[in-house]
């Protein structure tokens, strides 16, 4: 039976963020009441505040969207911050979630989870079977601990709490801090910048050749919310589109969206990441969901976002 979100108190945390805020936008199509808490009134590392804010609210359901966030020059350089407030914000979350009687609660997490050298594409049955990339293993353990947590809740108590693993996710409201941002604002803005500034190039990270998969930021709300309503397993849920595309041939795609035409360069002396990352999606395709996002079309909406904001998307948090 699907599980209705009709006429519940919906719990977003994390609201102001890129995932977080387009769950908020996908609810609205949803009979429901979402809940929101800005970090400045709640911090969720905080296990005596979180506990007394769902035991005053008692939202009945949970999407978990809350995470402290960044690429690999971020995850490298403060694996301590990724490691500690990201297992202090999940486990807050999901234990007051349960203590304070939630009837659903989903978790987000991360691809990053699985090893640097999974099969491809990979299934949710390679968690745990081989090492972590080095460069972002601090944000990867603690995404598998929450995960697990949610298992573990389940597993002891009978707590209907599920896992989704999206992969890499760009869209309105993404972090265009270049010390901190992912893969696709970080090239987005390079390249806006080279071309307003009639550079001759533009210069990417690595080498060009590692694959990634890229999925629009309404489509994963979309695929959550789904999820929300039809699925109910300990097994966490890849959510992806099913195609890749090596980082050379994204950087070329972003110049021809923002209209750039100079040369693109490759700096070897920076980390590639993980040779490859292409996600499993057997298993949310069988339910019926499907992405409404080509790449392009995706590209082209965040560059539109990325123009309209540019004062304040260089430090979207």
């Amino acid at each position: 039976m699907t599980f209705e979100l009709s006429r519940k108190r919906v719990f977003v945390s994390g609201h102001r963020g890129m995932v977080g805020s387009a769950i908020v936008r996908m609810l609205a199509n949803e009979d429901c009441e979402v809940l929101t808490i800005r970090r400045d009134r709640l911090d969720l590392r905080d296990q005596a505040g979180v506990r007394a804010w769902f035991d005053r609210e008692r939202p009945d359901v949970v999407f978990h969207a809350a995470a402290k966030v960044g690429g690999i020059l971020a995850n490298d350089t403060y694996p301590a911050a990724f490691l500690y407030d990201n297992l202090a914000i999940e486990m807050n979350v999901i234990d007051a979630a349960f203590r304070s009687g939630v009837t659903k609660l989903l978790y987000l997490g991360s691809s990053c989870i699985y090893p640097k050298f999974a099969p491809q594409p990979i299934p949710e049955s390679a968690l745990l079977t081989g090492s972590l990339e080095p460069t972002n293993e601090a944000y990867a353990i603690a995404k598998i601990a929450g995960l697990k947590l949610c298992e573990a809740y389940r597993r002891q108590y009978g707590a209907d709490f599920i896992s989704a693993m999206p992969t890499n996710l760009y869209g309105p409201g993404d972090n265009y801090d270049l010390a901190k941002s992912h893969v696709i604002p970080a090239m987005l803005r390079k390249v806006h910048e080279a071309k307003r500034s009639g550079a001759a190039e533009i210069v990417i990270w690595g080498t060009g050749t590692p694959r990634r998969e890229f999925l629009h930021v309404d489509d994963a709300a979309s695929a959550l919310v789904h999820l929300m309503k039809v699925y109910s397993d300990a097994e966490h849920v890849n959510v992806g589109t099913g195609a890749d595309i090596t980082i050379m041939e994204l950087a070329k795609l972003v110049c021809e969206v923002v209209g750039f035409d100079g040369a693109i360069v490759t700096d070897s002396s920076k980390p590639d990441g993980t040779p490859r990352k292409l996600l499993d999606i057997s298993k949310l395709r069988a339910t019926g969901w499907r992405p409404r996002y080509e790449l392009r079309e995706g590209l082209t909406d965040s560059y539109r976002w990325f123009q309209s904001n540019e004062a304040t998307a260089r430090l979207t948090v």
